[in-house]
């Protein structure tokens, strides 16, 4: 791996450093949007349940917001109903979403920048290939034949030209595979935040806590 690296040339190195901060954002997005971490299938359900006749306490609530992201949106909606008995529906779903707006930040967050490096990665490769052809044109002779010319400083060229191209398709692939992947994630989810946020709203109002 070394040698390949020796062979590509300095313009691979601004390449690996993206390929490393993609699997980093790729393994961070992983764990931070698990399901269990973002909306567990049975919350919504548990919650009105617990409220069945009446709203939660802050205590219970406060327990909810911790829980998930779902959680911390239908807790806003709770709390907001705590503090404001006979507040409008029109206020409960005010709360609830800008709260959602606040979880939509932190779940879409670092998807930007895996979508820079899919998109950048092809012409850092490229970059690395004008180098390349650079120093190819550079290895012939003054009055244009290749026979004169330095075989190894050749070599070299074609080397810088073709890794680099590898690698800037290697890592811009999968980035935006993954970058693709998450974002339809991201969306799945926040759909199911804005149903879930819609049920608790009209049972509130089926208890009359709303006005």
């Amino acid at each position: 791996m070394f040698s390949i690296i020796q062979a590509a040339g300095w313009p691979i190195w601004p390449l690996i450093a993206c390929s490393v901060l993609a699997l980093a954002l790729i393994i961070e997005r992983f764990v931070s949007l698990k399901t269990i971490k973002v909306a567990p299938p049975k919350l919504l359900d548990e919650v009105l349940n617990v409220a069945r006749s009446s709203v939660p306490g802050p205590d219970v609530v406060t327990q909810l917001e911790r829980n998930s992201a779902l959680g911390e949106v239908l807790a806003s909606g709770l709390r907001m109903v705590n503090a404001h008995p006979r507040c409008s529906e029109e206020d409960l779903r005010s709360a609830m979403e800008g709260t959602g707006r606040v979880v939509a930040h932190r779940l879409e967050r670092y998807l930007s920048a895996l979508a820079t490096i899919a998109s950048t990665a092809p012409l850092m490769g490229l970059f690395g290939t004008v180098v390349g052809m650079i120093e190819i044109f550079g290895s012939q002779s003054p009055t244009g034949g290749a026979t004169g010319g330095n075989p190894a400083q050749l070599a070299h060229g074609i080397s810088v030209a073709l890794y680099n191209t590898a690698f800037g398709l290697i890592i811009a692939i999968p980035s935006l595979i993954f970058w693709r992947y998450f974002r339809a994630r991201v969306d799945a989810y926040l759909l199911t935040l804005e149903l879930a946020s819609e049920r608790l709203v009209r049972h509130l109002n089926a208890l009359g806590k709303t006005r």
